[in-house]
């Protein structure tokens, strides 16, 4: 059973089932988060050789490191003798090479097999054969952007179109300098819901005046429920007594050198799907990485980025990360509070969108374009 709205103005969602099924969960792993570009690791939580982190990408563990020459690296992480994780720490640092704990076979930091118990007596081994293998890898805004498929879609048309897409200016995004800017703040939520109710949530502002006093006193033209992603190019604007982004409305800090006079006091945020939230503000960025772990849970690793000088001087960060925080923990708590309702009967054949919520219909157009469905 499909919900058919019976207004005009009613768009029909999905049905329940999208969100508790771990047979579509399963297939969205393989369809979307195995296939397309995921946003992995922050470049800078790498700062040497050696340094490791293992993130989940749909079913599969990925480890990223820095190899000796400075470059960032990614691979499956698997032992090519029997199977055994490589890396069972979320974080590390080793010193020259990845070890396997079971066999003891040993890895470079190219992922090439270097060493392994009576390697020398099998001379035949072709050892970049058997080496780790590979997971595609880009950099972007100061990111390591992954991609399992054999073939990776094209960045530029994915990954960097959703934010001209959103800004409508290519050059937009690039003002804000992300890939030099420090960690302040970050934040990891574990939130027990779908991560396409999160992704629906950040996505509208209909709840916005419900939910979020303090967002709306810094933008009031979120209390009227459109959201910064309704328009192409638009940025919401902060309020007239407001003087900077933060969770008083007290001053921040000094405007990123780059950042255009049009994009002053004025807040942006890009969806880039499968996994990412985009938000600028003149003074700083809020990025937000998706981890979906299982149907009805999903990590959720947030980072407040601000100019190298504001991080190293010590300066007080906390009132302008302590508003997106709230926003987290109120869209987080209402993202949580509809995950139990997805499996009632009630919601079997799905509810509705308003017409301030129509680009969500376009969301749920392109996931089951993605999962080869017709709508329900």
């Amino acid at each position: 059973m499909t919900t058919t709205p019976v207004s005009p103005s009613l768009i029909a969602t999905l049905p329940g089932r999208y969100y508790t099924d771990p047979e579509v969960f399963r297939r969205e792993q393989e369809a979307l988060l195995e296939s397309m570009w995921f946003c992995a690791v922050r470049g800078a939580d790498l700062d040497r050789p050696g340094a490791f982190r293992t993130v989940q990408v749909g079913r599969e563990s990925v480890l990223v490191t820095r190899d000796r020459t400075g470059a960032l690296r990614a691979f499956l992480n698997v032992c090519r003798h029997r199977g055994a994780r490589l890396c069972t720490e979320e974080s590390g640092e080793v010193r020259r090479s990845l070890q396997c704990p079971y066999h003891a076979w040993t890895y470079g930091l190219d992922g090439k097999l270097v060493a392994a118990p009576d390697l020398t007596k099998m001379p035949d081994v072709d050892r970049d054969r058997y080496g780790l293998i590979k997971v595609a890898l880009r950099e972007w805004l100061g990111y390591a952007w992954v991609c399992l498929a054999d073939e990776p879609p094209s960045f530029e048309d994915t990954v960097q179109h959703a934010a001209v897409e959103r800004l409508g200016d290519p050059a937009a995004i690039e003002h804000y300098g992300t890939e030099h800017l420090a960690l302040g703040k970050r934040v990891t939520y574990d939130v027990r819901a779908n991560w396409k109710l999160i992704v629906e949530n950040f996505m509208e502002c209909y709840h916005c005046a419900t939910i979020h006093p303090e967002l709306t006193e810094v933008l009031p033209e979120f209390a009227d429920g459109y959201a910064a992603q309704y328009y192409v190019g638009h940025g919401a604007e902060f309020g007239a007594d407001v003087a900077g982004f933060t969770v008083d409305g007290s001053a921040g800090f000094g405007r990123l050198p780059e950042v255009a006079e049009e994009q002053d006091r004025r807040y942006y945020a890009i969806t880039v799907r499968p996994n990412v939230f985009v938000n600028l503000v003149p003074d700083h960025v809020i990025l937000h990485r998706m981890f979906p772990l299982a149907e009805d849970r999903t990590v959720v690793e947030c980072d407040w980025l601000y100019a190298p000088e504001v991080v190293a001087s010590g300066a007080d960060v906390s009132k302008s990360a302590e508003l997106f925080h709230r926003v987290n923990v109120q869209d987080f708590a209402a993202c949580e509070r509809t995950q139990p309702a997805m499996s009632s009967r009630a919601y079997r054949g799905g509810g509705v969108l308003v017409p301030t919520e129509h680009h969500i219909g376009a969301f749920h157009g392109w996931l089951l374009e993605k999962l080869g469905e017709e709508a329900p």
